[in-house]
């Protein structure tokens, strides 16, 4: 049961901004493979939709070829205040969307703040609807309650971002994976605020403060209605010459069918089917090891791929990762 401050349940994942230079390749991923609807509102701005929503990813023109902001659609003014007053009681800045930044995404108001990472956090409670047919290659996509999907980020402070997202949206967490990748120990923690079992992983090498990937995030999920939506878009991303960063496979924890796809700046795109939805009268974290129940096997890893992480993580050890210190607590010591 809820606490009666809680925000648990009334948080979910509504859009994802991505700035970008390389808008022909995103148009012919996002629409010809993955298989989404698109439009193109000018030279600097285009919208991918998955439902009546008027936006669920953002693309706008910029060098940062990467994930700038997440939108959260909140419930009720209630718990849209809430958030507000714990983000402001503690001195972290609140900033209100334009009027362009607003119709740009969607929305009737929208409140920013900082997040870890680098990724502003944006809170709405009302979405902008539209009754325009979709024109895309999927039946459908599961969103409402759920969400749109997932963000995974690698992290050098697993803490105190667990710590941020609990501190702003009550998140809690679902279990965890523990995985060797190129004989690093991997630490993967899985958060949810609502019923999908995370929309929130954080990912960290153990005994190592490196981060191997570039981008602020490492990947983002969506999730179709139907398998044959998920075969088929993987079809389509190989005849179109996208790069595939793993095959189909199916995940230990939350079960979800999935293959990942390497988007045009750089980050990843998992399409998935039937993960489980959380029985928050029953459920209880663990610990899983491995990523995979089967699949998921790396395709096309060149040792220039493999040199580019090392030299990344060599990187990160330089340069000290953004957090939001005041809004993640101590951090929480969950291993």
């Amino acid at each position: 049961m809820n606490p009666p401050d809680s925000l648990f349940g009334s948080v979910h994942l509504g859009y994802v901004v991505i700035e970008t230079n390389r808008f022909d390749d995103w148009h012919r991923f996002g629409r010809d493979a993955i298989g989404l609807h698109a439009d193109r509102l000018s030279h600097h701005a285009m919208r991918f939709r998955l439902d009546d929503h008027e936006s669920r990813f953002l693309l706008q023109r910029g060098d940062a070829e990467d994930v700038t902001a997440l939108g959260w659609h909140i419930d009720d003014h209630q718990s849209f205040d809430r958030i507000v007053a714990r983000v402001r009681d503690r001195g972290v800045p609140v900033t209100e969307g334009t009027d362009e930044e607003t119709a740009l995404r969607g929305v009737e108001r929208l409140l920013r703040f900082p997040g870890p990472k680098g990724i502003d956090q944006e809170i709405f409670t009302r979405a902008r609807t539209t009754s325009a047919p979709l024109e895309m290659s999927n039946t459908g996509f599961v969103t409402g309650a759920s969400g749109i999907g997932h963000v995974a980020v690698t992290t050098t402070q697993p803490h105190k971002l667990r710590g941020y997202y609990d501190t702003v949206f009550d998140a809690r967490l679902s279990d965890y994976i523990d995985e060797t990748i190129n004989g690093a120990k991997i630490k993967i923690r899985f958060l949810r605020v609502n019923e999908r079992h995370h929309s929130v992983a954080i990912a960290a090498v153990r005994g190592m403060p490196v981060d191997p990937v570039r981008t602020r995030i490492q990947h983002l999920n969506i999730q179709v209605a139907e398998l044959d939506d998920m075969t088929r878009s993987y079809q389509r991303v190989k005849e179109l010459g996208f790069d595939m960063a793993l095959s189909v496979g199916q995940h230990t924890n939350d079960r979800e069918l999935s293959y990942y796809a390497t988007t045009p700046s750089g980050f990843e795109w998992e399409v998935g089917w039937n993960p489980i939805v959380v029985d928050e009268s029953t459920w209880e974290p663990t610990t899983h090891r491995g990523i995979s129940i089967w699949g998921h096997t790396p395709e096309g890893q060149t040792i220039i791929d493999k040199l580019t992480q090392f030299k990344t993580a060599a990187w990160s050890l330089r340069h000290r990762e953004e957090t939001v210190p005041a809004l993640s607590g101590a951090g929480i010591a969950d291993d």
